[in-house]
């Protein structure tokens, strides 16, 4: 595996990973697990697999939450890609996208235990994305498209 890893690295070979995940929260960490094993084939620092992490995390939830509105027979699709030391991450839910977007949230009232989490996801996604994109899916859903290099 260490030899493949190395090999990876030198070559930068455009490779594809797709996890298709139950639509139930706690599953996320499938695809956090599935995420950080993949940054790691690439090379990537720690911190930048700890944003890896997170933006998937925070996705793969707004998708199960908000777009598949918690339906147990929804699925959410997740689809990593790594090509020339950035990794593209793709989460698609069955929902009809985001409307309107929420407004930032008051850190502030969050950290005093009185402000709604609402739209914190977002906010985290976008803080430690390199680029985020939000799309209608051709095939019914919305897609959430993002992209984290591999320095920050």
């Amino acid at each position: 595996m260490a030899e493949q890893a190395v090999k990876m690295k030198e070559n930068q070979v455009q490779s594809t990973v797709e996890i298709q995940l139950v639509n139930q929260l706690g599953y996320e960490r499938v695809a956090m697990a599935c995420s950080a094993s993949f940054a790691e084939m690439f090379g990537f620092p720690k911190d930048r697999i700890e944003d890896l992490k997170t933006i998937v995390a925070e996705a793969s939830i707004n998708a199960m939450q908000h777009g598949n509105k918690g339906r147990v027979d929804a699925k959410v699709k997740v689809s990593l890609s790594c090509e020339n030391s950035t990794i593209r991450v793709r989460v698609t839910d069955e929902g009809n996208g985001i409307k309107e977007r929420p407004p930032n949230p008051d850190i502030q009232k969050i950290i005093e235990e009185d402000g709604a989490l609402c739209g914190f996801g977002l906010f985290l996604i976008e803080q430690l994305a390199d680029h985020v994109e939000y799309k209608e899916d051709a095939d019914k859903g919305h897609v959430v498209e993002m992209a984290l290099n591999m320095k920050a």
